[in-house]
Parts: C-alpha cells; sequence; structure tokens
C-alpha cells in the first residue's frame, strides 16, 4: 500500500507541473502574438510614411499638378470617398498595383484655401487599407504657379 501512495503523490506532481507549463506555454504564446501584431503595424506605418512622402515630394516637384503626380506614382485620377483625387493601390509588399489584387491605398485630394494658407495650393494625403482603416494623412502644400 505504501507504493501506490507514492505513484498517486507522483502522479499528482506531474499534473502539476504540466498545469505549470501549460499556462506558461499560454503566456509566451500571448505575448509572441502581441509582438507579432505591435511588428505588423511597424511595418504598415513605415512602408505608409515612405509612400506619403514620396508622393508629398513629388506633388511638390510638379507645382501640384495631379496628372504629372498620377503618371510618376503609378495612379490615376478618379473618384474615391466621395472626392476627386488621385489614387495609387498597392499589393501586400507595398509595390504598385491594381485595385483588385490590393491591400492598401494612397489617395491625394485636393482641399479648398482656407485663408491661411490663401497663396498655396494643398491637397490632403491619406494611406489607408484597402478596408479603409487610416495608417497615415496629412495636407501637402505647394505655392500658386503664378506667385
Amino acid at each position: 500500500m505504501n507504493t501506490r501512495s507514492k505513484s498517486t503523490l507522483f502522479l499528482i506532481e506531474q499534473l502539476i507541473v504540466i498545469a505549470v507549463f501549460a499556462i506558461c506555454a499560454a503566456a509566451c504564446i500571448s505575448i509572441l502574438a502581441s509582438a507579432y501584431f505591435t511588428s505588423e503595424d511597424t511595418r504598415d506605418m513605415s512602408n505608409a510614411l515612405l509612400v506619403a512622402e514620396s508622393a508629398a515630394e513629388a506633388y511638390k516637384a510638379t507645382g501640384g499638378e495631379l496628372a504629372d503626380v498620377a503618371r510618376i506614382m503609378g495612379g490615376t485620377l478618379d473618384y474615391a470617398d466621395g472626392a476627386y483625387g488621385l489614387i495609387v493601390h498597392y499589393d501586400g509588399n507595398w509595390r504598385a498595383s491594381t485595385e483588385s489584387g490590393a491591400s492598401y491605398r494612397l489617395m491625394l485630394t485636393p482641399q479648398d484655401g482656407d485663408g491661411i494658407h490663401s497663396s498655396l495650393n494643398s491637397v490632403n494625403l491619406i494611406v489607408s487599407k484597402q478596408t479603409g482603416e487610416e495608417i497615415i494623412s496629412f495636407p501637402v502644400f505647394t505655392r500658386d504657379k503664378g506667385r
């Protein structure tokens, strides 16, 4: 009988060790998943910033001509989200793509002067996921050609 009592204690000890191991493994998996999603968000933000910077520089270099920016960036002039402007679609690796194969999009939509910047032409620049979730946005200004 003494042998049976020892084997029962051994089994209970093993079950406790397995339970502690399972809890630690679950915590590690949760931390790794969180790190993965944070890494994905950071990668999206970094690539969106590079694309946005390129579009802003092209807009300024062309003097605010969206047709020229479309030619440089590989986009199209079209309506999106109720506004006419430049749209460039990107695939999951941030290469220019068609709308059907796109994961991300860049939009430049003209905005009206607000009096403060009356001598400037401006556009709203938005980089978002194809689902509409905005990654980054900011206004871009350029001087009027006549001034």
